[in-house]
């Protein structure tokens, strides 16, 4: 090795150490970073320094000698503003702000991000299958630009009205797009990286193509990477902190408050809680092995990260959460998609149209009956009767087809009739319905009462058959007998009640429960919905609740068709619902539900395409100037980084089957820098792409991005890493 290039490492060494602790000498065995390169730490030598001017000043004659007599706990406050940092947090701003209300149209996703803070400003409640973080943060921008939410948007691509301050609900992911430029430059230092590397990383992001075009529109992946970007650069900056000093809990506790705000902007910001999880993991892992390390200090860092990545992730995500439903609390286009109860806990929701209805259900009651978890449909019948024989060969009962219809429908109002009385009329006092209790249910159109018996259902032969009941006078006897079992009696009580209760219907000679099987049926069932009986009872799917309800008042069977016809379909008086019971079922729809997945999507694209970009997304085209804008990446630096990424595996693999024959190629801290600073770039990427294989929904390139970042840091950490070994 030449002596210029061991001059060249040397001066490199040593401004590397000078500039920032390497991530490697987190842990010594004083568990004390402050002294893993044998200098002072910074804080200790402000301390001294202040300090000795502290007794310069208190030497000084008179009152103001004796008013510094206490200076020896002085605060030392050291600003610094970093010149090259703050340019390209400039630079980064012109690029994303330059014309950004250009063009003054619905841009892709915008569509349903205007829309969503469009329905924060009217205080309508809307559901999202993604935590409302940042959309909170564009809704505050238009607030304050005043912004009225009186604004349709309809399609991609439609005008924005005069009305819309578009700069305003633009600038919020294109502040965020610009803050993550800087940030990539202080990453990829707290890396260990020199400062002309950095600097490669964050001109890299500056100028990648597609997220400037993700940071000048209404979407959320600009806040989402920024919140990921900054909670593990406090992370890194954690590592090199005195444990338990002032400045180690405050770095922990800010990387988990940032992480956390990108979780709460998309549950895929999981992915970096699971990266930062990972990261600590590690070092506590190198901490066991240390054995100057007492077990009592050991436990003290465990208990200390597991409490502060349980209390303040908790914390904030119900903040949030809390914030989302305090401020929407009036009905609005979703609520259907949400149980009755909590429509019924909205302003204008279920009690909007009819009050005063009746809260128990009793012999004589007219109920529409809702499937309560999951998708939204009601119990439904229809004089049409399932085919005598299914494509496969089976056989039906040829009985009146029961099903599970998504849309409010006359056809949706059943009877609740005890088996021994005729008459279905309300008698007084109501006969009030238990626990426990066996009744009968008759289709409120066709006077059939719901019935099944052991035939294989259409689409699911493993389940029996529920039909309503014709009497075709051969040997088919009835069973139209249900138990009713109310789930949820020890906190509504025992009698069955109006939106509240939450009952399993179970077939008396089965002792199967009534179960919606979300299957589809073919045309001849109209593409409703298949209603089964199930022998596994304890399920969601097996739940229901009733929501419309009335008291039949006439005996008389037209008369009461009538009344069914003509009656309204949003009753109840306002409930109330807990915070926690309304967080609990929203949490569990967004789990469920997700609204934005839309079938065969012309620009959809798979994971496996993605690292080579082999297809891009068409954001808007003009339908004037035919100007178009697309989603695509800087093809050199895609293609380069991928590269990099398995270049930097075999490196590594080559270096490690060295060292197994001690050979030792590099000096070690150069080893764990490069170790340490690839490790987390290819495991960050790899937990931002390899779920997505496995992901049960349509995809776009733009779920991507998260991933891109860590790949662009992997190209400078092997860049610079050639640099030291070649030149």
């Amino acid at each position: 090795m030449s002596e210029a290039k061991n001059r060249k490492r040397n001066t490199a060494k040593a401004a590397t150490a000078s500039a920032s602790l390497s991530p490697v000498d987190a842990f010594d065995g004083n568990d004390d970073p402050s002294n893993a390169n044998g200098t002072l730490h910074h804080e200790d030598a402000l301390k001294e320094i202040s300090q000795v001017r502290c007794e310069e000043i208190n030497s000084a004659p008179g009152y103001l000698s004796s008013w510094l007599n206490g200076c020896s706990k002085s605060f030392a406050f050291n600003i610094e503003i970093d010149a090259m940092s703050t340019a390209l947090f400039l630079l980064a701003l012109l690029t994303r702000m330059w014309r950004l209300e250009q063009p003054r149209s619905i841009v892709f996703d915008e569509l349903h991000y205007g829309k969503f803070a469009s329905l924060y400003m009217k205080n309508i409640f809307f559901f999202d299958s993604h935590p409302p973080l940042g959309k909170q943060l564009v809704a505050l921008a238009g607030y304050l630009a005043g912004f009225d939410g009186e604004t349709e948007f309809d399609r991609i691509g439609g005008s924005y009205s005069p009305s819309v301050p578009l700069w305003a609900l633009r600038f919020v992911p294109a502040l965020f797009g610009s803050l993550l430029v800087p940030v990539t430059y202080h990453l990829a230092l707290s890396l260990g990286l020199a400062q002309l590397s950095a600097v490669l990383a964050a001109v890299l992001v500056l100028f990648e193509n597609s997220l400037l075009t993700q940071s000048r529109f209404v979407l959320m992946e600009a806040i989402l990477m920024c919140f990921s970007a900054l909670g593990l650069l406090a992370l890194l900056k954690f590592r090199r902190q005195r444990s338990f000093t002032f400045s180690w809990w405050f770095w922990l506790i800010l990387s988990v408050v940032f992480l956390t705000c990108s979780l709460c902007v998309k549950y895929i910001g999981a992915f970096s809680m699971f990266l930062a999880v990972y990261i600590m993991a590690r070092d506590f892992w190198k901490m066991l092995g240390n054995s100057s390390i007492s077990d009592a200090k050991l436990w003290a860092h465990f208990i200390a990260r597991a409490a502060v990545m349980t209390v303040v992730p908790l914390g904030i995500y119900l903040g949030v959460f809390y914030l989302h439903l305090n401020l929407l609390t009036r009905a609005g286009p979703h609520d259907n998609i949400m149980t009755s109860a909590f429509q019924a806990s909205l302003e204008g929701g279920l009690a909007s149209i009819t009050r005063g209805q009746p809260l128990s259900v009793v012999h004589g009651s007219q109920i529409t009956l809702r499937h309560t978890h999951g998708r939204a449909c009601w119990l439904h019948s229809h004089p049409h009767v399932y085919p005598v024989k299914y494509p496969d060969g089976r056989g039906s009962s040829h009985q009146q087809q029961v099903t599970c219809y998504s849309f409010k429908d006359v056809n949706n109002w059943w009877i609740v009739k005890r088996p021994s009385i005729k008459d279905i009329v309300v008698s007084d006092p109501p006969d009030v319905v238990k626990h426990g209790d066996i009744v009968q249910l008759i289709h409120g159109m066709t006077s059939r009462a719901l019935n099944s018996h052991d035939v294989a259902s259409p689409m699911s032969p493993q389940h029996q058959e529920v039909s309503c009941y014709i009497n075709y006078n051969i040997s088919f006897p009835s069973q139209n007998l249900w138990r009713v079992d109310i789930v949820n009696r020890d906190t509504e009580g025992d009698v069955w009640h109006t939106i509240h209760s939450h009952v399993r219907l179970i077939h008396v000679n089965t002792s199967q429960a009534l179960k919606f099987s979300g299957k589809q049926l073919p045309d001849w069932g109209f593409h409703q919905h298949e209603v089964v009986t199930d022998r596994f009872i304890s399920q969601d799917d097996t739940v229901w609740n009733v929501e419309e309800h009335r008291y039949t008042k006439n005996s008389d069977e037209k008369e009461r068709e009538r009344d069914m016809v003509s009656a309204e379909f949003v009753p109840l008086q306002p409930t109330h619902l807990t915070f926690f019971q309304k967080m609990w079922e929203l949490q569990y729809k967004m789990l469920l539900v997700n609204q934005e997945n839309v079938q065969d999507h012309v620009y959809s694209s798979e994971p496996m395409e993605w690292p080579l970009m082999i297809r891009g997304i068409a954001y808007w085209i003009s339908p004037v100037t035919n100007a178009q804008i697309h989603l695509i990446g800087n093809l050199v630096t895609w293609y380069t980084a991928t590269i990099c990424l398995f270049l930097y595996m075999l490196i590594f693999c080559f270096y490690l089957l060295r060292r197994q024959r001690l050979v030792y190629d590099i000096p070690e801290d150069t080893f764990e820098k490069f170790k340490f600073g690839g490790e987390l770039c290819v495991v960050g990427y790899a937990m931002h792409l390899v779920p997505y294989f496995f992901a049960d929904r349509t995809l776009f390139l733009h779920h991507y991005l998260p991933a891109l970042m860590y790949k662009i840091l992997g190209l400078v950490v092997v860049l610079e890493h050639l640099d030291y070994v070649f030149w």
